[in-house]
């Protein structure tokens, strides 16, 4: 039987080094309160190798194979307060699409402020991984999906919330038409070497765009692998 890693952390994993964590991500401008205590209470060194334990409280991009990424804490706050921004501590988002689950860590932190989240990963390897991880953690409220990030997810569209956690050089029209009335998209775009995070809100046919910061994120590709 797998023995499951601790989810309260010791040593450098420990709510000590979480409590660090969020000082410093309050200090780099994370206003929200409800997502700063999320970001400290879910155990980021579950989502990472062992090797790289000691390291998840870091504030840093992590290595999770494949050539993808744990995103850095700090960007991970940012999008889940760019996306849920104005919304009541009562009141949760009805559907969110996430493109690119990865190790699953931007899912768990998301999922107390959405009924339900659809998530697609275009590498299926990664897939197994997440789900009981996030069983482990309560996290019920998701359907996973293997596919195509570019596609969106037409069946289950429209959308309040679209979050991708991969930059195309441009947004894909079909995560546009997927999002619903007064919904927003919170996508960096850009080459590999050039990124900006930006916050897209629908308004009928208008697409109002926010500029939000400079980022770094692994390429969205099109298509799916494995």
């Amino acid at each position: 039987m797998k023995r499951e890693k601790n989810v309260s952390g010791v040593g450098m994993t420990s709510a000590r080094t979480r409590d660090r964590l969020i000082d410093r991500l309050r200090g780099e401008g994370i206003k929200n309160e409800a997502v700063l205590e999320r970001i400290r209470n879910v155990p980021r060194h579950l989502f990472v190798d062992e090797a790289l334990a000691s390291r998840a409280y870091e504030d840093t991009a992590l290595p999770i194979g494949f050539g993808q990424t744990i995103s850095q804490p700090y960007i991970v706050a940012l999008m889940t307060e760019a996306l849920i921004e104005g919304l009541s501590s009562d009141k949760k988002l009805i559907k969110v699409l996430e493109i690119g689950t990865g190790c699953g860590y931007q899912t768990a932190i998301l999922a107390p402020f959405v009924q339900h989240i659809y998530s697609i990963e275009r590498i299926n390897t990664l897939i197994p991984r997440v789900r009981p991880r996030l069983s482990q953690l309560q996290v019920h409220n998701l359907t996973l999906r293997h596919a195509d990030g570019w596609r969106g997810w037409i069946s289950q569209a429209p959308f309040q919330g679209i979050l991708v956690a991969a930059s195309p050089p441009k947004v894909p029209q079909d995560l546009l038409d997927q999002l619903d009335e007064g919904g927003r998209l919170v996508i960096p775009i850009g080459t590999r070497n050039s990124q900006q995070l930006q916050r897209i809100t629908r308004r009928g046919d208008i697409f109002k765009i926010e500029k939000l910061e400079l980022v770094s994120f692994v390429p969205l590709l099109e298509g799916t692998e494995g």
